[in-house]
């Protein structure tokens, strides 16, 4: 995925011209926004810092979070000549990825691929849509903690209708889409 271009590689007088390239930035821990906004002030330099929303249970309730895509990381594109110090020491950042005596470069094709697969404002959301058919686990209520399959989506009310086993029989009972959750969301 990523070539690795040593430091001379990256002078202005090598046959290839590399005055711009993406280049991979480790960000100091749980970071990585701020790194990205400190990199995004700065003059001459792109940033990237794909993320995901998605829904998780804390203490038997759905909040939203918001992650990023690559933990750690982030993406940058400048001049390595004119702006590899500030970008080295910018506010979040720990280091630009090298090894060695390698600057490692991100084609910008992948570059690409990954913003059209997150889609506009750098952030994929994962909806948590219910469907008839979908297993889910309950979260709160009376019958917190049993399994049950959705029979039914109101969105007008926000219920939905599931079908659980409770005391020996299959029965149909009508909750708060609030109180279930898909049980690949729970962590």
């Amino acid at each position: 995925m990523a070539s690795c271009q040593s430091a001379e590689a990256l002078k202005p007088d090598a046959a290839q011209d590399l005055t711009w390239a993406w280049f991979c930035l480790r960000a100091q821990q749980k970071h990585e926004q701020m790194a990205a906004n400190c990199l995004r002030q700065m003059e001459h330099v792109e940033v990237f810092n794909p993320c995901i929303r998605f829904q998780q249970v804390r203490r038997n309730r759905k909040v939203w979070l918001t992650d990023p895509l690559f933990p750690g990381y982030l993406f940058a594109r400048f001049n390595w000549q004119d702006s590899l110090t500030r970008v080295y020491y910018a506010p979040g950042v720990q280091s630009v990825i090298h090894f060695g005596n390698g600057w490692p470069t991100v084609p910008e094709q992948v570059i690409e691929e990954i913003r059209a697969a997150i889609g506009p404002g750098e952030l994929r959301v994962i909806s948590d849509h219910l469907t008839p058919g979908d297993q889910v686990e309950i979260i709160a209520e009376l019958f917190q903690g049993l399994k049950a399959v959705v029979t039914q989506v109101m969105p007008g009310r926000q219920r939905v209708a599931v079908l659980l086993d409770f005391l020996g029989r299959q029965t149909t009972v009508e909750i708060s889409a609030q109180c279930i959750i898909k049980p690949a969301l729970r962590r």
